[in-house]
């Protein structure tokens, strides 16, 4: 499988245009599943997980009509512009090959139930970051009338007579059950309310989405969310917003090496309390025409614990660790949100990082330099920190399993080569 190598040292200048957000994309996709009528969706990043998703909405019955990024281009567009047309769905079965492959797969779950009243749907995979359980998903379906059982790992799902609008009061915040829930109200009978539901951008992105379908939400932005059910939804078309993680993620990768680079089509009103954190950490950021100027003299220890929306992502938690492991003086970061997210720690000790583990907590002491090593990538977003990691790293960083790396970020390699890194894929020998 492919790998990337990385000599640090070299400071990062220039341009890097944020491309679109996936866990904003996936769900817009889902959403196609809720109408006869052509959703076309346009600034979609070029991802392993979108193209996973797509395979999935095509074995349901999709025709899906793509432009490709040169054409996207030539029209003065960015990334992937994909019209989806679910007029002749006749599948509603969501088979594990697909499934396991891509956590976000169980969103097709709440659409099909929804539209068609019956749905047969894996139980997921994804990151090993912890047991993410879809328990919030079924019960909420549940609150508005479905029949949910479980048969060989599957989640079979019925509404013979339809949804019906119903409360449903969330435990803890979730991001995919708010999505899914919001789905599938749009066309229950009656009202739906949501209480403690998602504040994320990204959800925001979707509920925008089905109201230009057609759908009644109101809400968007708080934690309670009124969904008045229709009888139907009509094609649209929709932008996707740009990735905040990404955004954030590029930031660091400029402020390791204490360089400055501009972030085009970056959303810092995206950002939250993310925002915060790194400007304690010593990042600056100025507003430029159409994005964000990204600076960084000196890194300084801070304190981070993740939390929901608008609290600081735990999808950028592995990264801040990265950051701060060159910084002068002591960092607490703090996972709040998922067991088991520290498994970058030890690739990141390899490298000469000083981080003690303390349950949920990690103390990382910043240090003059860090060495370059052949490290492991165990998930998504573990992956981008040793590329951050390796870009301070005196001599060479050999980083395997970058198939994480290619769900979540696009054209990484030449994004930060046209900022000055030194960075290398390695094709795997057939």
């Amino acid at each position: 499988m492919d790998k990337i190598a990385i000599r640090g040292g070299n400071r990062l200048s220039g341009r890097v245009r944020v491309g679109g957000a996936k866990n904003a994309a996936l769900p817009l996709m889902c959403a196609s599943l809720l109408t006869e009528g052509t959703l076309t969706l346009s600034n979609l990043p070029r991802l392993a997980d979108i193209t996973t998703l797509m395979r999935l909405l095509v074995q349901h019955g999709v025709e899906m009509n793509m432009d490709g990024d040169e054409s996207c281009r030539a029209a003065g567009r960015q990334g992937l512009t994909i019209g989806m047309d679910a007029t002749g769905v006749n599948n509603t079965t969501a088979p594990y090959d697909l499934v396991r492959k891509m956590r976000a797969s169980v969103l097709v779950l709440g659409p099909l139930l929804a539209r068609f009243g019956n749905a047969r749907v894996s139980l997921p995979g994804g990151c090993a970051i912890g047991t993410r359980p879809v328990d919030l998903h079924l019960k909420g379906l549940q609150h508005l009338g479905a029949e949910i059982d479980l048969d060989q790992g599957y989640i079979v799902a019925k509404a013979p007579n339809g949804l019906q609008g119903g409360e449903v009061v969330f435990p803890f915040v979730s991001v995919g059950a708010t999505e899914n829930l919001m789905m599938a109200a749009t066309l229950a009978k009656g009202t739906t309310r949501l209480v403690n539901a998602a504040r994320e951008p990204e959800v925001t992105d979707l509920g925008e989405c089905l109201i230009r379908m057609g759908a009644k939400i109101s809400g968007l932005g708080t934690d309670t969310l009124e969904i008045e059910g229709v009888s139907g939804l009509h094609g649209a078309e929709h932008p996707v917003i740009p990735d905040r993680i990404e955004t954030a993620s590029l930031a660091m990768a400029a402020a390791v090496t204490r360089g400055e680079i501009d972030l085009i089509d970056a959303r810092p009103d995206h950002l939250g309390s993310a925002i915060e954190a790194m400007e304690a950490a010593g990042i600056n950021f100025s507003p430029i025409e159409g994005g964000l100027r990204v600076s960084c003299n000196e890194l300084v220890g801070t304190d981070v614990m993740t939390e929901p929306y608008p609290g600081f992502p735990t999808d950028l938690q592995a990264q801040m660790m990265a950051l701060l492991t060159t910084a002068s003086g002591a960092s607490m970061i703090t996972e709040s949100i998922f067991e088991n997210r520290f498994m970058h720690v030890p690739e990141l000790m390899r490298m000469g990082a000083n981080i003690n583990l303390h349950g949920r907590s990690a103390m990382v002491r910043g240090v003059e330099r860090l060495t370059g090593a052949e490290v492991m990538a165990t998930d998504l977003r573990a992956s981008m920190s040793l590329v951050i990691a390796g870009l301070a790293a005196e001599g060479e960083t050999l980083v395997n399993r970058v198939y994480h790396l290619d769900r979540g970020y696009e054209r990484l390699e030449e994004k930060l080569s046209a900022c000055g890194a030194d960075i290398t894929r390695i094709k795997e020998q057939s």
